[in-house]
């Protein structure tokens, strides 16, 4: 079957006998045409399916009303909270969004870029790969003047504007709490120390225990991928340590959640054998048994400050280069997990 021609303004034009440019004009809501004919436009246009071309309006007007997305997974109960802060503040001020995602590929993630600059969005928050080196795939959106901020996992080098919490202090914070718990030989799971926030949670874990005269010992520093896999693998690592540690920072929740239960199964209890600290305050770690230590990370804020600062760049009321680093509030959440029980 033969697909029916979309309806054009000259269309409705002809019907009504009236001009293409009122027929335009109603259909944008302008008030210098009369209510009624309005009115009478704006059915006529629903009566004979008529769609606003929205990208032929766009390249008119040099803007798309498009903002670019791009995240290293979907599959990630905070990457959902940034969208979802994210996808709030640009509908609000209507925008549309394209998200892309990397799967942890600087490949990838490059072809996005490349590929979100061609459907010529008006800006672009981005989120970095494990694997990212630099930013150079991003140069087109600098030449051509497209605002880029970057959120979570940034170059810090860079003179980007960026929205990231203090992952320094949240790393010293959950390792000083475990610290303060009784733990000498605390275990830190974490991923690649190429990307800012697992080498800042790092130098937080390093600090702390320097601070507290209890010695760095490397083969306590386990790189993973943070995956449910990567808790059970890290559950069973502990589990061969001699002597065997007594507490562990795992930055993130869900891989956190996976190790305790597979040490719990292995005969260990939590907290009183080692205690646990996870991070990103995720639904999982209330619906664990013991409840579960954690970093507050609100994703949902960092979204919104992301997209607040985009549209406020593009309507003119601020400037995003003149904002180098905006720092998200983040806080330790101290449930059961982490809470030593006095030996009798």
């Amino acid at each position: 079957m033969k697909p029916k021609k979309d309806i054009t303004i000259y269309d409705i034009a002809q019907r009504l006998s009236l001009s293409s440019a009122t027929v335009s004009r109603a259909l944008q809501d302008h008030p210098a045409i009369n209510k009624n004919t309005r009115k009478k436009i704006q059915q006529t246009a629903k009566d004979l399916g008529y769609r606003h071309n929205t990208f032929a309006s766009s390249l008119r007007k040099q803007k798309t009303n498009t903002i670019g997305v791009i995240v290293h997974e979907l599959n990630s109960n905070f990457i959902t909270s940034v969208l979802a802060g994210i996808e709030k503040v640009t509908t609000e001020a209507g925008y549309d969004l394209i998200i892309a995602h990397s799967s942890e590929s600087y490949t990838k993630e490059a072809a996005n870029a490349l590929n979100l600059f061609h459907k010529r969005v008006d800006g672009l928050i981005a989120s970095l790969a494990f694997d990212t080196k630099d930013l150079d795939h991003f140069q087109s959106y600098e030449e051509k003047g497209i605002p880029v901020i970057f959120f979570d996992r940034v170059e810090e080098k860079s003179n980007s504007t960026k929205v990231i919490i203090d992952n320094y202090k949240c790393g010293y914070q959950a390792t000083q709490h475990l610290i303060e718990q009784g733990c000498k030989r605390i275990v830190l799971v974490t991923a690649s120390l190429k990307r800012n926030v697992y080498a800042q949670r790092h130098k937080g874990y390093t600090d702390a225990l320097n601070d507290h005269q209890i010695t760095y010992e490397k083969e306590r520093v386990l790189i993973k991928d943070l995956s449910e896999q990567c808790g059970v693998e890290a559950a069973l690592q502990i589990l061969k340590m001699k002597p065997l540690p007594d507490g562990a920072f795992i930055t993130n929740d869900f891989s956190a959640a996976v190790c305790m239960r597979t040490l719990r199964e292995n005969g260990l209890r939590v907290p009183e054998d080692i205690a646990i600290v996870g991070f990103n305050n995720d639904a999982i770690s209330k619906l664990v048994e013991p409840q579960m230590t954690t970093i507050d990370y609100p994703g949902i804020d960092m979204g919104e400050i992301a997209a607040r600062n985009m549209i406020n760049h593009l309507k003119g009321l601020s400037d995003i280069k003149h904002t180098n680093t905006i720092v998200v509030r983040s806080d330790l959440v101290i449930r059961q997990s982490s809470l030593r029980k006095p030996k009798k």
